[in-house]
């Protein structure tokens, strides 16, 4: 069963029954504010996930994130939350400095 892991959002967990289902529609579905400024559609960064551990239980790279990658907005451990693809397993993340909400509360 894939699952979710946000590690500074003291380790909230979300289980899913299905496969193949893009990483911020199960964050939603759960109840957590994740930023996506473009509207989900890979135009901007604001979704970018800190990846920590299961990068290999993810789709592989869209274009949209290939092309954030060669201009340096997206390091090797991020991802965009949108354009990626829980496939299995266990993925742990963590939510970007940058793209932190103001009304949210983080942990370490």
């Amino acid at each position: 069963m894939p699952r979710i892991i946000i590690q500074n959002l003291e380790n909230f967990s979300i289980d899913s029954d299905s496969t193949d289902r893009k990483v911020i529609e199960l964050i939603h579905e759960n109840g957590i504010d994740w930023m996506h400024a473009c509207g989900k559609k890979g135009r901007c960064t604001t979704c970018k996930m800190i990846v920590v551990e299961g990068q290999n239980h993810l789709s592989v790279e869209t274009e949209r994130e290939l092309f954030y990658r060669t201009q340096n907005r997206l390091k090797s451990n991020e991802r965009l939350a949108c354009q990626s693809n829980l496939l299995s397993d266990t993925l742990t993340i963590r939510v970007a400095d940058a793209n932190k909400f103001p009304h949210m509360t983080y942990s370490s």
